[in-house]
């Protein structure tokens, strides 16, 4: 070799855009370095056809023409190269040599990564649709049928996820077609008998779809909308907070493409979603249950007639979304009508929750100490010390009531602990206030109360409130108490009215006065004597007994 040929193959080698230099019998004479990455096994003197046989065709046509000046420039041949598509343009040196410059079909590329870019951005889109439709509900089984549902319309010919079995050994299956109609049941079948699926519950990593033989997929989960016999199948797990949420089983047709690497990627993100979502939902369905357990204990008991004495009660909480708070009411019933029925209605020191499990212990305190009703200042005194000894700073105002049948009559006991007093509605309409009086609960050492009896005529009422409903701020200017004469005055026009009735009223008339303005909490006790009676002959003597 010249040292001139030497140097021209050095110029060739160079040459930036991939180039070849064919002799005419198609031997490869010279290579730019562009070129020998674009064909690593092509080799000097090596015929061009070992690498790219559609350029050996294409250079064998042109040197068996001889074409004139401005058809050797425009011949131009398409081909591809390691999966890449070029453009070979052809030059005819003066020795008959051919200069073929490979140029990369940049259009097919853009095409291609435009193809790319758009399913990028429709997955991104659905990825991002399903976090927003799987977070929109807190319902673990509303949760489960959009999961199924999204991924057989996006990801495969069909879904199915199976949940985690409950208490017993029967695995919730939902399952959808790309109709979207969700089939719910629970089967009582071994996860382990599927490749890959008692993994999946249990959170381990998945077993590529490829391993996993379509004929091996038991009925069970086989959607009824699925017709066509099953090509390939991918089981995911639906990772939660610490334990799985399920596993996810996609199913495809034999007359689709088998799921592909790129896919199995794609499902594992959803179904990170998705286990977030079930996990999320499954966390709320779980606090939920306790804290309507605990709310059992705290909302107002419900309150119904016992032995011809109608007892009604009503609250308001100071927030329409609060369903418990300071003010409270219980009942605790007698055994026979001669035993005393012990109502109790009182105030805590503040609003909300923390008050509302102040009322629960209050509440439990009383209960154990029923059997001391008999002395309300006893009883008091009991709950005082234990009030005290706890820790808190919190105080509450009561209101304590004795009811029983005694000597044929109705007769009622009333102590107040730093509450406001009963009002009781007598027979005609006439309102009096109880005489009884007291020291708060919980604030002080020691218990001072005066307790008030009275009988109860015939359709007379005792009506216990908190100071929720004379403390309400309302009326025309909006900044006057409804105040002890306004509900006295109401409480004229009750008379004869149930018990259930009267409680309505006073609440009713409250909600009114204080409109949509802030209040505090709200509660209303009334206590009604029977309304008839009949005669009964004892010891030779004619008395009055009330029958409901």
């Amino acid at each position: 070799m010249t040292g001139v040929e030497t140097e021209l193959d050095a110029l060739w080698a160079a040459v930036p855009c991939p180039t070849l230099v064919v002799g005419r019998a198609g031997e490869v004479r010279a290579l730019s370095a562009s070129a020998q990455e674009v064909l690593p096994d092509m080799r000097l003197g090596a015929p061009v056809e070992q690498a790219a046989p559609w350029l050996s065709e294409a250079h064998d046509r042109l040197v068996s023409t001889t074409p004139g000046p401005d058809g050797v420039n425009a011949f131009v041949v398409s081909g591809s190269v390691g999966g890449r598509k070029f453009d070979a343009h052809a030059a005819v040196l003066p020795g008959g040599e051919v200069v073929w410059s490979l140029v990369e079909d940049t259009g097919q590329l853009l095409r291609e990564a435009q193809r790319a870019l758009a399913k990028e951005q429709e997955r991104t889109a659905f990825l991002l649709e399903a976090s927003s439709v799987l977070t929109a509900s807190l319902n673990v089984d509303r949760c489960r049928e959009a999961t199924v549902q999204m991924a057989a319309r996006h990801l495969a010919d069909a879904a199915v996820m199976v949940a985690p079995a409950g208490r017993g050994r029967r695995l919730p299956v939902f399952s959808s077609g790309v109709a979207g109609a969700v089939e719910q049941c629970s089967v009582d079948a071994d996860p382990a008998t599927v490749p890959g699926l008692s993994e999946a519950l249990h959170g381990f990593p998945p077993v590529s779809s490829g391993w996993i033989d379509p004929a091996m997929v038991p009925n069970w989960l086989m959607p009824q909308t699925l017709t066509e016999p099953i090509g390939s199948v991918m089981i995911v797990s639906l990772p939660g907070h610490g334990v799985s949420a399920g596993a996810l089983v996609l199913l495809r047709d034999d007359n689709q493409p088998v799921f592909s690497d790129d896919e199995e990627v794609f499902a594992r993100l959803f179904a990170a979603r998705a286990g977030a979502a079930l996990s999320a939902a499954r966390l709320y369905a779980e606090q939920a249950a306790i804290t309507r357990t605990l709310m059992r204990d705290l909302l107002p008991p419900p309150l119904h007639g016992l032995h011809g004495i109608e007892f009604a009660g009503g609250y308001r909480a100071s927030k329409d979304y609060e369903l418990v708070g300071g003010d409270f009411y219980d009942f605790h019933p007698a055994a026979t009508p001669e035993d005393e029925t012990l109502v109790v209605l009182g105030d805590v020191c503040g609003k909300g929750l923390e008050a509302a499990v102040m009322t629960g212990k209050i509440r439990n305190t009383l209960q154990a100490l029923t059997p001391l009703a008999d002395n309300h200042e006893d009883v008091l005194t009991l709950l005082n010390r234990a009030m005290l000894s706890a820790e808190h700073a919190r105080f509450a105002t009561l209101v304590l009531a004795s009811v029983a049948y005694r000597d044929g009559a109705v007769l009622l006991r009333l102590t107040c602990a730093g509450h406001p007093a009963p009002l009781i509605l007598r027979d005609g309409g006439h309102v009096e206030e109880a005489d009884t009086r007291g020291t708060l609960v919980g604030a002080f050492p020691r218990i001072k109360v005066h307790t008030f009896e009275t009988m109860l005529a015939p359709g007379e009422t005792c009506v216990m409130y908190t100071d929720g409903v004379t403390e309400a701020r309302g009326g025309p200017l909006g900044e006057d108490f409804f105040g002890e004469e306004r509900l006295a005055s109401a409480l004229t026009q009750c008379a004869g009215m149930p018990a259930e009735a009267v409680v309505e009223r006073v609440l009713m008339l409250t909600t009114q006065w204080v409109g949509q303005r802030a209040h505090d909490d709200i509660a209303v006790v009334a206590i009604t004597a029977p309304r008839r009676t009949h005669l009964s002959a004892v010891d030779g003597h004619t008395r009055g007994r009330y029958i409901a």
